[in-house]
C-alpha cells in the first residue's frame, strides 16, 4: 500500500482510501483538484489535502498534485489500482 504525508501531521495515510476510513479533521477536503490557489495555499500552510474521486481517472488526476495526501473514494475497486501502471502505461 503506498502512503504519503498528511500535510505536516507527521502522520502517513494510504494514497487511497475508502471514505470514512481516515480522521479528516485538520485536512480540506475538496470534490475537484482545479482550485490550485486553495490547493497551494493549503500545503503551504501544512494542511493536508484529501481529494474524492469516483474513478480511475479522478484517482490519478488527484495523486497528481503534490499536494494531495489521500484520494477518498466509495468503490473498495479503485482500492487495487495500479498507480505506477495508470500513470507510466
Amino acid at each position: 500500500m503506498r502512503q504519503r504525508w498528511f500535510g505536516a501531521t507527521g502522520r502517513k495515510v494510504p494514497a487511497i482510501a475508502l471514505e470514512g476510513t481516515i480522521d479528516l479533521d485538520v485536512a480540506l477536503v475538496v470534490d475537484s483538484v482545479d482550485d490550485d490557489a486553495a490547493l497551494r495555499d493549503a500545503h503551504a500552510a501544512g494542511r493536508p489535502v484529501v481529494a474524492h474521486a469516483t474513478d480511475a481517472a479522478g484517482v490519478t488526476r488527484a495523486l497528481s498534485r503534490p499536494e494531495v495526501s489521500c484520494v477518498l473514494v466509495s468503490d473498495p475497486a479503485l482500492l487495487e489500482l495500479d498507480l505506477p501502471e495508470l500513470t507510466y502505461g
